[in-house]
């Protein structure tokens, strides 16, 4: 039977582990706690491809427990309850070490079903997930676990890897291959930091070489749009959304370009367009006003042409918004008001504000209200809050050249 050669060479101790020296160089907390053979309630979140499986299995030879395996995407109630059914026979003599892979596809009712027996002890759970555990792993089973974060491996490392990978299959072979010079480290680049698809893209590249030497060429139509990490509902697509917008707000044209590239390689027009449309008005705001429309228009036009095109007006926009000035004062101001209908702060409409239609309908008095454009300069004092609310200052004046100007202007009039 095939056995993928990620798989077959997995590391069986920690020192062999690529990457994740955060957690397992030497002092690393995790390196500790496996060290310490007390092994608690665990949940690995991270890539693909960054070893929380292997270290899994490392952990499970270092104890006295029986190891069971479940993935949540194919496992169901009924392979829990055969696990529990083993607990306390000549089976499980230990206990169970129970590695749950993508533990995110279990629903509540499946992942509570492990409560009692984590809870006692009979069970220890080391669950992975590819996604936020925050999100997707409920509460009973966070409060009685430690997260730990598996990082994406740097190239550098899973290079060391792919060499690896390739003095195994040259020692398997009469004639070993040769790697065209840039090989091994086009493939650490290309393969997003998941160790496991560097390996799989040697393997295969191993399987189809001609003359014994593989090729750049060969090792770049391997890996092509291999580097992207992209899920449209996973965490990936919201880092790259929410770091497309950042990089907008913290006027960085050139990491905003990145990310608006990383969103339009794999198709995602609709999400790169809303992040831009919503930075025109939240960081840009009234610090210059004109860019909404101009990246309104932006918009359109990228939607109307599609993709490739479509880079061409949202790269203007991106770096229009990238080195304008800034100003949240907008949303900070709304925010304020929000806060105060939400906390019931409203009051009654004053008189002079309502709608004329009640005059002369058994009110105590007229309605009073004064046009502003009857007066100098289109404006006469005048309340528009509700009495509760007379004299709130929800808008404080930016300290942009647009702003302090509007401020300069009305300071003048109302004084």
């Amino acid at each position: 039977m095939y056995q993928p050669l990620a798989d077959e060479i997995r590391p069986d101790s920690l020192d062999d582990v690529v990457g994740q020296q955060h957690i397992l160089g030497r002092g690393g907390l995790l390196r500790r706690i496996v060290e310490s053979g007390q092994i608690p309630n665990m949940i690995f979140y991270g890539p693909s491809g960054t070893g929380k499986t292997t270290v899994a299995r490392i952990i499970a030879r270092r104890t006295n427990r029986s190891l069971r395996k479940l993935n949540a995407t194919t496992a169901g109630i009924a392979d829990i309850k055969r696990i529990i059914d083993e607990l306390d026979t000549f089976l499980t003599p230990g206990g169970v070490l129970l590695y749950l892979d993508e533990i995110q596809y279990f629903n509540k009712k499946q992942q509570q079903s492990l409560l009692e027996f984590i809870e006692d002890g009979r069970i220890t759970l080391i669950a992975s997930t590819t996604e936020n555990p925050y999100f997707t792993v409920f509460n009973a089973i966070l409060s009685r676990s430690t997260v730990f974060e598996f990082k994406s491996i740097e190239a550098a490392d899973v290079k060391k890897a792919a060499l690896r990978a390739v003095e195994i299959l040259n020692a398997r072979r009469d004639t070993p291959l040769q790697l065209e010079a840039g090989v091994a480290e086009h493939i650490a680049a290309a393969c997003g930091g998941d160790v496991r698809k560097a390996i799989n893209a040697v393997e295969l590249l191993f399987s189809a070489s001609e003359g014994g030497i593989v090729t750049l060429a060969d090792a770049k139509a391997i890996s092509q749009r291999s580097a992207m990490r992209y899920d449209r509902d996973g965490d990936e697509h919201f880092d790259i959304l929410s770091a497309l917008m950042k990089s907008l707000r913290g006027s960085d044209p050139d990491a905003a370009l990145h990310y608006l590239a990383r969103l339009l390689e794999v198709g995602d027009l609709i999400g790169a367009c809303r992040r831009i449309l919503c930075s025109a008005s939240e960081d840009v705001g009234l610090a210059y006003p004109q860019a909404v429309p101009i990246v309104k228009a932006c918009v359109d036009s990228a939607l109307q042409l599609g993709i490739p095109e479509a880079k061409l007006p949202l790269a203007e926009a991106c770096i229009l918004l990238a080195t304008a000035p800034k100003s949240n004062t907008g949303v900070m101001a709304v925010d304020r008001a929000i806060a105060d209908v939400k906390a019931g702060r409203t009051g009654p409409i004053p008189r002079e504000l309502q709608n004329v239609h009640a005059d002369g309908t058994g009110f105590e008095r007229e309605q009073g209200y004064l046009y502003p454009h009857d007066y100098p300069n289109h404006w006469v004092r005048q309340q528009y809050l509700p009495d509760a609310l007379r004299n709130v200052k929800y808008y404080e004046y930016g300290d942009n050249k647009t702003e302090q100007a509007a401020k300069r202007y009305w300071e003048e009039i109302k004084k």
